[in-house]
């Protein structure tokens, strides 16, 4: 008996010298940062204030370092993939062989949507709801520890893939039979799966802490129709979250099973079903679309008021327009698989609803122009990526509405126009709005603002390399390129992908540029330092406290008396400036105490996934007994919460009243 299942030296590519260079990489620039920080002299910090904290705010920070860190990983994967076709014409085959495409082209997609967007959109709102609502933290702050480090070890699963084994060749979805045992016998499609399954279960009990965090941890005096329309809609995305991630973790439950112990589920010799894998993919799967694009609504929202400086147009009809998509997300899945011969009835009625769900995104984009409309705009970064986002996401949304159109699909389901179509919304929609509140939210996080020179410059390259980068997509797609090709033989396609290519190119300008930024922001920290913790002068709660918040975030809970709390609070502390300040009586706060339950139970959680795509028990029980030792560990801990004494929040209160005031 192998001691350690199918693990062998043969795992490891050594003939590959394409994934050993990028492999070296990696590894060197892991290494640089370890001996950095332990030069610093910083370990001791980073654990007791970072790696075991369960500060939401800064629980929301790892998530978007996370985020930004599997971007370069993805977009790498993505130059690669249109580099290979910009060449790979006629009888070239280009520089990567069939099955390595395949695994980056797999990759690509599950890097983008699992370890990208998603970790960005659920770090924002680890950071801002909280501040938003009034509220001192989350409802369950360990829990929210251990949903980031159980998406943490997902990731490292699949940057491990990477150097050991190999990755899925199936694309991102793993459709059956192809992602079954007969057809895809290695490890590639167990590595897909069981990061995605840890990962998946930290943004359950994610969705979980969000929905229980909004609907009863709000400041007194904000009811549901005083809360900013951000709130809103992490609402929306928090129930989604609920609803339809138990289906995608059932369906690759069921997937495993096949797999592992030759159920049947989705196997026909078994008198399993292939094509019911896509009906339950997919009805996660779209919703899951509105799970990301709706919290970036959210951030257009609060971005396009606080700029044009007026409120927000036609509030209770943008928080009517979340709640229907939050609705109807849940009807459109067919249309991702028109073409499986589900019948006209079926198809007419999917396709209805798909052109209906684009009523309600419609009433969102007529309302940021409405409120644009008559306001002093001042175009910040933000801003930019707002204008951008408005009309790349209308062409993307009106190709989409096209789709829907069942015998217009039946043409272009399988071809280039779809991909362009989807990154259409997807890059023009939540990478576009991840990247506002980046710029938005960075000086509440840090305490002073981003580089607006080299931030102008990143969202320009981001936007004209989008448009030379993806339109030529669509006219390949109608040209009857297919999607997931290797080489070609058209060669009257070549000149299209190599603009693709050259706009993929100015992409990663865009790219360089945010590195750039970021850096340049910190060497002149001092001179883009907020002392007031209101640099763009906001409507929301989180600008009327301190930047970057303390881990109480309020001295005192807000009273809020209206929408706009802290624009009203600011009227009328103008209206008031000739009255005498009134002393406030600060009392103690009690708040959760650091846990290392998260990075411990991740830590086991790779070791479990490592162990079972790889077929070592032994391994795999260790690591079970090991979560499950640590979560018997904290449920029998001896102290809770932490005593902030007033005398404390007294002092930190008035020396930023002090700052503000000079």
């Amino acid at each position: 008996m192998n001691l350690l299942g199918k693990l062998s030296w043969s795992a490891i590519p050594f003939d590959q010298p394409i994934v050993m260079g990028a492999s070296a990489f990696m590894a060197l620039v892991v290494a640089l940062v370890l001996g950095w920080i332990t030069l610093k002299g910083y370990w001791r910090y980073l654990w007791d204030e970072w790696l075991t904290s369960v500060d939401h705010k800064r629980i929301g920070v790892m998530y978007c370092l996370l985020a930004l860190v599997m971007m370069l990983r993805g977009f790498a994967d993505a130059i690669m993939m249109r580099a290979q076709q910009a060449v790979a014409a006629g009888g070239a085959q280009g520089y990567l062989p069939p099955e390595h495409f395949d695994q980056i082209f797999t990759a690509h997609g599950a890097i983008m949507i699992f370890f990208m967007a998603m970790p960005f959109v659920i770090g924002l709102m680890n950071f801002v709801l909280p501040l938003q609502l009034g509220s001192r933290d989350v409802a369950f702050p360990t829990l929210n520890s251990v949903s980031f480090w159980l998406t943490a070890a997902g990731a490292l699963l699949i940057n491990i893939s990477l150097v050991v084994g190999e990755f899925a060749k199936t694309g991102w979805w793993a459709y059956p039979p192809l992602s079954g045992l007969q057809l895809s016998p290695g490890v590639g499609v167990d590595y897909y799966l069981w990061a995605v399954q840890i990962s998946g279960i930290g943004t359950l009990m994610t969705g979980i802490n969000f929905v229980a965090t909004i609907l009863k941890m709000r400041a007194p005096g904000m009811g549901y129709m005083r809360m900013p329309v951000f709130c809103w809609t992490s609402l929306a995305t928090s129930l989604l979250i609920v609803a339809v991630f138990p289906v995608l973790t059932a369906t690759f439950g069921m997937l495993l099973l096949d797999r592992y112990l030759g159920f049947h589920f989705f196997t026909i010799e078994g008198h399993g079903n292939p094509m019911m894998y896509a009906n339950l993919f997919w009805i996660w799967g779209h919703p899951e679309v509105y799970i990301l694009i709706l919290p970036a609504f959210g951030v257009f929202s609060e971005v396009v008021a606080t700029f044009s400086g007026k409120p927000l147009f036609g509030y209770r009809s943008m928080v009517a327009a979340t709640m229907a998509i939050c609705v109807l997300s849940l009807l459109v899945w067919l249309h991702h698989f028109f073409t499986m011969g589900a019948g006209a009835n079926v198809n007419g009625f999917f396709g209805v609803m798909t052109m209906i769900i684009a009523v309600p995104t419609g009433v969102k984009v007529f309302n940021w122009l409405f409120t644009m409309y008559g306001g002093r705009v001042r175009f910040t970064v933000p801003v930019l990526w707002t204008i951008g986002f408005m009309v790349t996401f209308v062409i993307g949304g009106m190709t989409g509405v096209l789709m829907a159109v069942p015998p217009a699909d039946f043409q272009l389901h399988n071809s280039l126009f779809l991909v362009a179509h989807f990154h259409n919304v997807i890059i023009g929609g939540v990478v576009f709005g991840v990247m506002a509140a980046y710029n938005y939210w960075f000086p509440k996080a840090f305490g002073f603002k981003l580089d607006e020179r080299w931030g102008s410059a990143s969202f320009w390259c981001w936007l004209v390399g989008f448009y030379v980068a993806f339109m030529p997509l669509y006219v390949l797609g109608l040209m009857g390129m297919t999607r997931r090709m290797q080489h070609y033989d058209n060669p009257a396609w070549q000149p299209w992908l190599v603009v693709a290519a050259v706009g993929a190119v100015v992409i990663l300008g865009g790219v360089v540029c945010q590195v750039v930024q970021l850096v340049v922001s910190i060497r002149r920290r001092d001179q883009y330092r907020d002392a007031t913790g209101d640099p763009w002068h906001g409507r929301t709660l989180e600008w009327s406290t301190v930047s970057p918040p303390p881990a109480w975030n309020f001295a005192v809970l807000p009273q809020v008396a209206d929408l706009d709390a802290w624009w009203g609070r600011k009227q009328a502390m103008r209206a008031n400036q000739d009255q005498p300040a009134r002393a406030r009586e600060y009392r103690p706060i009690e708040m959760p105490k650091n846990s290392a339950t998260g990075f411990v139970i991740a830590f086991f959680a790779v070791v479990t996934g490592f162990a079972l795509i790889w077929h070592i028990w032994w391994m795999a029980s260790l690591g079970l007994l090991g979560a499950f030792v640590t979560v018997l560990a904290f449920a029998f801990r001896a102290q809770e919460e932490v005593e902030i004494p007033a005398e404390q929040i007294a002092r930190f209160a008035r020396a930023h009243q002090a700052e503000v005031a000079a």
